[in-house]
């Protein structure tokens, strides 16, 4: 079967601020959008059999600036729903909570139609969304990859849940925005093949 690819979203103004940034709907910035634009070729060099993408404006825009104006939107491609914490940055949470990690305590409840997430519950979309990134890869003819254009946290967990760690195992992968990463296998198991690529690096 062909890779996985994935990739985050360009700079938004909170990403560039470090605001926990999940059903906040912010466009990328100029700067985003340049990143976003100097993949297209890393990704036109690919042979993509399906693409997908979060339906929030951060991650469609990145797609169709990469030349995947055609991804399909997935829900369970969203960021993290950060519940109560969302719009504040890991140095505020923590000081009223010194020893707050995202990937293991989860985050304060939000209001009811954004209640907020536990590690658990992301790692359950996040195998959702690799049970049907798996299918697009099992009915392709032609031996192409799965993009998918998504968020940091979720990207993360989503990794950890290919390499068969727990979600908290997503700390262990810091994603930047407007990056590219690769997830292979090798003798028949998952492997991390690339990460944080860009033109740049």
């Amino acid at each position: 079967m062909g890779d996985l690819l994935l990739v985050r979203h360009g700079e938004t103004e909170w990403s560039r601020s470090g605001r926990h940034t999940s059903f906040t709907d912010l466009p990328l910035t100029d700067r985003g959008r340049e990143h976003a634009r100097a993949l297209a070729p890393l990704i036109a060099g690919q042979h993509i059999t399906a693409a997908f993408t979060s339906p929030l404006r951060r991650a469609r825009e990145t797609a169709e600036l990469i030349g995947h104006d055609d991804a399909r939107v997935d829900p369970d491609l969203c960021e993290w729903d950060y519940g109560g914490y969302e719009g504040i940055t890991t140095a505020d949470i923590q000081r009223t909570r010194p020893d707050w990690f995202l990937f293991t305590d989860g985050v304060a409840p939000g209001p009811p139609e954004h209640p907020g997430e536990r590690p658990e519950e992301v790692g359950a979309r996040a195998d959702r969304m690799l049970a049907k990134a798996d299918a697009a890869l099992a009915s392709a003819t032609d031996g192409g990859g799965v993009l998918l254009v998504a968020h940091g946290h979720f990207l993360r967990v989503l990794t950890a849940r290919r390499l068969g760690l727990p979600p908290s195992g997503g700390a262990l992968f810091q994603m930047a925005t407007g990056t590219l990463a690769r997830l292979g296998t090798e003798h028949g198991r998952p492997v991390l093949s690339g990460w944080n690529v860009t033109p740049r690096s």
